[in-house]
């Protein structure tokens, strides 16, 4: 038989989803056989609102009580190195879309462990997936088929009896009541009548000034970006994981090029959010127009 490669799994918990924690480590187990370190990095309050769910992958919450910025990311950094001389791993997996790991991933490379990574889709910058050896940005999908069902049925249940009872009246009410409905139908149809022209003249006297304004005509490189990424056309945001990867396959950016760059050059179109470590981008070119 040949020997399993040793795996070690780190969280930052704090960083994704228990949705993308659980498809990382469902991946991780299926391909490599075993995960021999699971530790989840995280604050006290995280731990106790997910016991259940990091009992039940086994996952062993390694719990931050420093306060400050990136106190749980410096812990996750000081335990990774710590196992990488300790346990010599194969194969080191960090389940983060945080930037501030990327030192540590080319320490583990140093240390001889292969380095992948997950990150959660719409987290993840451009410099982050080229760090790693291999990089996973996964999708997090939330699971709406339990509460669904239960909503369905409940409102199911007691709105329709006591509908039927209030709004049940006698055969003769029925009669009563059809009678006063006509006369403001029959109201409204005189007054509609009466003033026919005075109202639908105005709308016809805009209708040069409503004519739609021509195209705005932009360079060839916006234009190219427009046709590769067309979400972004509509002028909502768009994720700039999935308009990279879109920029990429049509050829306008390089594998190991990040996609801000491009969108920064076009600033009068482009729009990046947030500003200091952007994950969506805009074309704003219509907003001016």
């Amino acid at each position: 038989m040949t020997e399993r490669r040793r795996v070690m799994f780190l969280v930052d918990f704090d960083n994704v989803s228990t949705e993308v924690i659980e498809q990382a480590l469902a991946t991780v187990y299926t391909e490599y056989g075993a995960v021999h370190v699971r530790r989840a990095y995280c604050t006290a309050e995280h731990a106790v609102a997910n016991a259940a769910f990091m009992k039940r992958l086994q996952l062993r919450p390694m719990v931050n009580l420093a306060v400050g910025k990136n106190s749980t990311d410096i812990a996750l950094a000081v335990d990774a190195m710590d196992l990488a001389v300790a346990e010599r791993p194969d194969i080191a997996v960090i389940v983060s879309s945080d930037s501030d790991f990327t030192p540590l991933v080319g320490r583990l490379r140093e240390k001889g462990a292969w380095v992948r990574g997950f990150g959660q889709r719409g987290k993840t910058g451009d410099g982050v997936v080229m760090a790693y050896d291999q990089f996973d940005d996964l999708a997090h999908r939330e699971v709406k088929l339990r509460s669904a069902p239960t909503s369905t049925l409940a409102a199911a249940a007691a709105p329709a009896p006591r509908r039927s009872r209030q709004a049940s009246p006698l055969p003769a009410q029925q009669a009563q009541l059809a009678e006063p409905q006509a006369a403001p139908k029959a109201a409204v149809t005189a007054a509609a009548a009466k003033k026919p022209a005075s109202r639908r003249s105005p709308a016809r006297k805009l209708e040069p000034a409503q004519a739609p304004a021509p195209a705005p005509a932009f360079s060839e490189e916006v234009e190219a970006i427009l046709q590769a990424v067309p979400g972004l056309r509509s002028g909502d945001k768009v994720e700039l994981g999935d308009a990279a990867q879109q920029l990429r396959k049509a050829g306008l950016l390089a594998r190991t090029a990040a996609s801000t760059k491009l969108f920064k050059k076009h600033a009068e179109c482009f729009a990046l959010s947030p500003e200091r470590q952007p994950n969506k981008v805009r074309f704003v070119a219509l907003a001016a127009t």
